[in-house]
């Protein structure tokens, strides 16, 4: 793998572990939802923080770290669900449609209130458009097949959301999954032998539909977003 003979060989990278743990501790102290900040304001400065290959390992420790709170999140769910009702419900990371699909009017979206305290239109969107920003970098600093697959993961919990977790699509959303998208296609560039696209994604791309977009505070939308025209656009390079 080209991301380890990098850190193995030639080109190798100096990385600062206390750093690293300060700039997560601040990402998560500093921003979230209980501040009063808007979010387009926390991501400009998580984005603006998160700079050098510290800022990079972070910011994809992030975008692992949500995915497996989220998937965590959802297993436990299931099994209350199974706990109380007798209903066994499959949690797949590789695919949640089918499971909100069958089960979405009993289901919790997880990324509302993960154990780490990362939003996902603050911390988690800063940290995808760093690791996207930086796409090219990160075989220097970790491997990148695990952070791609993880990023599908929470986008395709993201538009789940929208359609059975009765998560609103205002413009902090929309947000979100444009640079999850982007972000995603920067990835599938610069990666060695990039994997195929998960179900989620080839399914909305089977898409042509557009989403209305609200603002965050007021019913009125404010515009719309086409996922399957976005997908199509930037994942099919």
């Amino acid at each position: 793998m080209r991301w380890l003979r990098r850190l193995l060989g030639g080109g190798r990278v100096q990385l600062d572990p206390e750093r690293q743990q300060a700039l997560l501790r601040d990402a998560q102290q500093r921003y979230g939802g209980h501040t009063r900040v808007r979010f387009s304001e926390q991501v400009e400065a998580i984005t603006g923080m998160l700079d050098g290959d510290d800022g990079l390992v972070v910011a994809a420790r992030i975008v692992g770290q949500v995915a497996d709170e989220a998937h965590t999140d959802l297993l436990a769910q299931a099994h209350d669900i199974h706990r109380r009702t007798g209903r066994r419900l499959v949690v797949n990371r590789r695919n949640y449609r089918p499971l909100w699909m069958e089960a979405g009017p009993a289901l919790r979206w997880p990324l509302f209130a993960l154990p780490s305290g990362f939003h996902p239109y603050a911390q988690v969107a800063a940290a995808v458009t760093v690791v996207g920003g930086q796409a090219p970098r990160l075989d220097r600093v970790t491997d990148p097949h695990p952070i791609l697959t993880r990023m599908f993961e929470v986008l395709d919990l993201t538009t789940a959301g929208w359609e059975y977790g009765r998560v609103r699509v205002d413009t902090d959303a929309a947000t979100l999954a444009d640079r999850l998208i982007s972000s995603a296609g920067q990835l599938l560039t610069a990666v060695d032998d990039p994997p195929r696209l998960p179900p989620p994604v080839r399914e909305l791309m089977r898409r042509n539909n557009t989403l209305a977009v609200h603002d965050p505070t007021g019913p009125r939308p404010v515009g719309g977003i086409n996922l399957g025209a976005m997908l199509r656009e930037r994942l099919l390079v």
